[in-house]
């Protein structure tokens, strides 16, 4: 059994952070989504951290 990796998702709509995390933990994209805007209109801490997902989180294989 292949371990699991976090790669962006394929549904992107702006970095496919949020999808890639969905599929990660096999939630809905929607409620990742959710949650990071919640996040980011909190504090800019949430902002900060997509930011750095969407550099450091590899796009996925073909």
């Amino acid at each position: 059994m292949e371990p699991k990796r976090l790669y962006k998702g394929h549904t992107r709509m702006i970095a496919g952070v949020c999808s890639g995390i969905a599929e990660y933990f096999d939630v809905d994209p929607t409620l990742v989504r959710l949650a990071a805007v919640v996040l980011a209109f909190a504090g800019t801490a949430g902002f900060w951290a997509y930011l750095v997902c969407a550099i450091v989180i590899p796009n996925p294989p073909n």
